[in-house]
């Protein structure tokens, strides 16, 4: 599949569209995912155009796992989570909804169930205020 620039990530990558930002450096992004399947649900993104993790370069994996890496005891603990999920889909048959390489980081609560994957879009409010804790947990780091 050849990468398609006009998708929603690299869009956001651009400035072209909103998103609450929770991480950035020079080689990858971290924002809200704006239909959460938990509260801090969290996208990872390479800032280099990849569709999956079959075309994504190793050198730019790293770089995407070593950030998954590194926000996700933010979130888990800024979220007062039990566990964290992380999930990474390949090809719309595995439910890969933005051709644009990226990682789930979702937190997760003992007893409660998952929202749907690609459901009902978040509130703007909420996922305001759940970045800047995610924020103020990365920088206490």
């Amino acid at each position: 599949m050849t990468y398609d620039d006009s998708n929603v990530f690299a869009k956001i990558l651009r400035g072209e569209l909103p998103c609450h930002k929770v991480y950035e450096d020079d080689k990858t992004f971290a924002f809200m995912d704006i239909m959460p399947r938990a509260h801090g649900h969290t996208l990872v993104i390479p800032k280099s155009a990849a569709t999956d993790l079959i075309d994504v370069s190793p050198e730019t994996l790293c770089d995407t796992v070593r950030t998954v890496q590194r926000i996700a005891p933010a979130i888990r603990d800024s979220m007062e989570a039990d566990g964290l999920l992380i999930q990474q889909f390949n090809g719309a048959a595995a439910g890969q909804t933005v051709f644009h390489v990226h990682f789930h980081i979702i937190p997760r609560f003992e007893g409660v169930a998952l929202l749907p994957h690609a459901g009902d879009m978040g509130d703007p409010e909420v996922l305001a205020v759940n970045a800047e804790k995610i924020r103020q947990a990365i920088e206490a780091a």
